[in-house]
């Protein structure tokens, strides 16, 4: 997931993709770049969440950890 959050806030959207790997019960990692309002909030709110959501710091890093994590 990449997202640049001018506008809307990346705390909203960390809760929405946090509410999204819990309802459809999603059991492979997810590599989550947050860039804009509130981002540290959002970055948080991932790693505080309990589930396997990786955090990427830009586009390169995030498709890096994401063939990392579909290789283990």
């Amino acid at each position: 997931v990449n997202i640049f959050g001018g506008i809307v806030r990346c705390d909203l959207i960390a809760e929405g993709i946090i509410n999204a790997v819990s309802d459809i019960d999603v059991n492979v990692p997810v590599v989550v770049r947050l860039e804009g309002t509130n981002v540290d909030e959002g970055k948080q709110l991932l790693a505080d969440s309990g589930f396997a959501i990786i955090p990427a710091d830009d586009l390169n890093d995030g498709a890096r950890k994401a063939v990392e994590a579909a290789a283990a």
